[in-house]
Order: C-alpha cells, then sequence, then structure tokens
C-alpha cells in the first residue's frame, strides 16, 4: 500500500473547472449552482461567488440517502441541506469535489428531487478518478487521476480559502 503523499495543483485545477461552467452556463436560463458538502460545497461556494450565483447558491448533505448507509454510517460531521432556491425548472450544477463510484451522485439527484423538479441536472468535479460503480458521467471535470483502490483524494481548504488536493492512502 502507498505511504506518501502526492499534491496536486488544486487552485490549477479550479481555474479549469470555473472556466468549463462558465461556458457550459453561458445563455442557460434559472442556473443555480448546489454544492455536496463538504468539499463540493467549498467548490460551489467559490464557483457562485465568481460566476455571481450566490442567490442561487444550495447545498446537501447525502448521508441519508447512501444506498451504503447501513456500512458506511453516519459522518460526525453530518451538515444540513439548505436550497434556499425554487428548484422547478431550475438547471442545476451540482458540484462535488471528487466523482469515483457514483453513488454520492445518485443519492444527491434523490435529494434535489424532493425539493422540486429540475430542468436539468449538470454534474461538476474537480476531479474524476474511475472506478464507476453506477452510470454516471461529469458534464465540467478538471482532471481525470488513476488512482489504486488503496487511494484516495483529499480535497482540503485553507484559512484563506486556498484548495489543496492530496493523493493519500486511503483508510476507509
Amino acid at each position: 500500500m502507498p505511504t506518501s503523499t502526492k499534491q496536486l495543483d488544486a487552485e490549477a485545477l479550479y481555474q479549469v473547472l470555473l472556466g468549463q461552467v462558465r461556458a457550459g452556463l453561458a445563455g442557460v436560463p434559472d442556473a443555480a449552482i448546489v454544492g455536496i458538502h463538504s468539499g463540493g460545497a467549498w467548490l460551489a461556494e467559490r464557483l457562485a461567488a465568481d460566476l455571481g450565483l450566490q442567490a442561487r447558491l444550495g447545498f446537501i448533505d447525502v448521508s441519508f440517502y447512501r444506498d451504503d448507509y447501513a456500512k458506511k454510517g453516519l459522518h460526525p460531521d453530518v451538515k444540513p441541506t439548505h436550497i434556499g432556491f425554487n428548484v422547478d425548472r431550475a438547471n442545476i450544477v451540482l458540484v462535488d469535489d471528487v466523482l469515483y463510484t457514483g453513488r454520492t451522485t445518485r443519492a444527491a439527484i434523490n435529494v434535489l428531487f424532493d425539493y422540486g423538479r429540475p430542468a436539468r441536472i449538470m454534474l461538476a468535479a474537480l476531479a474524476d478518478r474511475g472506478g464507476r460503480e453506477l452510470p454516471v458521467a461529469a458534464d465540467f471535470v478538471a482532471t481525470t487521476v488513476a488512482l489504486d483502490r488503496e487511494q484516495s483524494l483529499a480535497l482540503a481548504r485553507a484559512a484563506d480559502g486556498q484548495f489543496t488536493l492530496t493523493i493519500e492512502p486511503d483508510h476507509a
């Protein structure tokens, strides 16, 4: 099992993702951004600020919607879901930090449908690490990273808002 960590340039990757989302939302009516706690929420906050969509920013926690809840249980930092705009007919960019199996994305879509029927849901991820178990693909992705099963990607946010993305040994 790998024991070292490797850091990716998360700020450069964020700029790539921002450019893709900006281009993808050009001319799209009723655009909104929803981040999945916690890494996706951090990215969504920054995307909303950079795109002028702060009034149409939401956050969701998928803990109770995961199909592997019995296996994973609750994380100690369950956050409230907050969507303060009308989801019906909205064009939503769903944001996660890392796309892996697709299970978090499926759970997040279930949460969104509890709030209404969006016109479209587009998925944005900072990194796609492959390993899909469900047929899920990102509309916007800054990078693709091949990892061993014993590795994971960890997004962190510093006090100044800067991101770091690290490849680490998986402790799950």
